[in-house]
């Protein structure tokens, strides 16, 4: 009698029972079921890293959206915030100072700085100017000129121009006023005029600085200073126009009666 054979769904599911590392591992055995449950985990740990590596960080992070940060500095904040929406940056004023050089609201600094590639949605802080500081001019009359350089100083003032008074009335070498006046606001830094008495008006007066002039404009200086033109000389230079003061006989400065005389070198042409 024929041996039975076995069917084709037999011998498919007979087949089918045959596999990868099927001959080192058989089916139902423990140690694949323990590999087996050892590897699953790795290998969905790993393909959870891969989809968010390549896949899910990019999407959050924008990879490949980066861009150079535009340089703001010396446009004010209004003039920015058009290209700032452009790049869909927002702006935060981080801190104000005061800068002589720059107007209001012009741009200092800022942070991330000009070239540093950012992407859209990022808050650039600013560092913007507060102008000129302006100070008030402090009370100077009846000081020494020392002590109102150093109320000046003091202030974050300097010393402008010395003008020269006289008066019987007032102390010798003290401040008469100040020009500006005293509590007027002006820039920080800024110089500030004083008028000082000289001493008496009855007895005295100081010699001008006059060479350079025109000769009729050194007279009116000296008639100013209550001093006379004394002898006139010419001297021919090249360098100056003619009648331009070249010398004067008393240097500036020099303590004179009222009415002294004072001798002119003038230039004239050869």
């Amino acid at each position: 009698m024929d041996r039975p054979r076995a069917s084709r769904l037999q011998q498919g599911s007979t087949r089918s029972r045959g596999g990868f590392l099927t001959q080192w591992l058989p089916y139902g055995s423990t140690k694949r079921k323990l590999i087996l449950w050892l590897a699953t985990p790795i290998v969905c740990f790993l393909a959870v890293v891969l989809v968010v590596d390549k896949i899910v960080m990019p999407i959050i992070t924008r990879h490949g959206d980066e861009f150079q940060l535009p340089d703001f500095r010396d446009l004010t904040v209004d003039e920015a915030k058009a290209e700032l929406a452009e790049y869909d940056l927002r702006y935060e004023i981080a801190s104000e100072t005061y800068s002589p050089g720059k107007a209001e609201g012009v741009i200092l600094n800022q942070y991330p700085e000009p070239g540093t590639r950012v992407k859209s949605g990022r808050s650039i802080k600013f560092v913007t100017s507060l102008g000129k500081k302006m100070v008030a001019i402090p009370n100077l009359a009846g000081k020494s000129v020392r002590q109102a350089m150093l109320d000046l100083e003091a202030n974050g003032l300097t010393l402008g121009d010395i003008a020269w008074a006289f008066s019987d009335t007032i102390p010798e070498r003290v401040v008469v006023f100040s020009y500006p006046a005293a509590t007027t606001e002006i820039p920080l830094g800024a110089p500030v005029n004083l008028m000082v008495n000289r001493g008496r008006a009855s007895s005295f007066t100081y010699m001008p600085d006059i060479t350079g002039m025109p000769l009729s404009q050194a007279k009116m200086k000296l008639e100013e200073k209550l001093l006379k033109v004394g002898v006139i000389s010419y001297r021919t230079d090249e360098n100056y126009l003619p009648e331009t003061v070249l010398e004067q006989s008393e240097p500036e400065g020099a303590e004179l009666d009222v009415n002294t005389e004072i001798d002119l070198v003038v230039s004239a042409t050869s």
